[in-house]
């Protein structure tokens, strides 16, 4: 079974970009992998002596399909998601499929995700199927499950 696991670069805990990270993860289907909530190691992102960074560097290395969200933060992703893959050298994520996906308040930012984080991903080994995945924020006052599923189909 395909294990998809979850990394969200939001600065605050259980944020709708967790949210929709977790939306894209239930919609891809297999078995849910880890989930990485960013805010929750902020304080030890630059100690390269934290065992749950790497721990949690591990975790990842260890599924198939990595979504890897971001809200959009001065047009680009997060410095806290880059903090922490800076921890992955090139080429090592290898074999796993990625799932770029960026939330913004304007669709103006739709192309961060294509410009910044997929290229990003890429470095790294991640092989990404197709276009990166880009939320307006006011999808999050509707069914957010059926906005991921017409997204992810929009984009196959």
């Amino acid at each position: 079974m395909t294990v998809v696991g979850v990394v969200v670069g939001n600065p605050r805990a259980g944020s709708r970009t967790l949210r929709a990270a977790l939306a894209v993860r239930d919609v891809l289907g297999g078995t849910a992998g880890p989930v990485i909530d960013l805010a929750e190691f902020a304080g030890e992102l630059f100690d390269y002596g934290s065992e749950r960074v790497a721990q949690a560097v591990e975790d990842v290395k260890g599924v198939d399909v990595l979504v890897v969200a971001s809200p959009t933060y001065k047009a680009s992703y997060t410095g806290l998601l880059k903090a922490f893959l800076d921890r992955f050298g090139a080429g090592s994520l290898r074999g796993v499929t990625g799932y770029p996906l960026m939330v913004a308040a304007a669709d103006r930012h739709a192309l961060a995700v294509e410009v910044h984080l997929k290229p990003v991903l890429a470095e790294l080994g991640l092989s990404v199927p197709g276009p990166g995945l880009f939320l307006n924020e006011s999808v999050f006052a509707g069914d957010l499950a059926q906005e991921v599923a017409k997204l992810l189909k929009e984009t196959s």
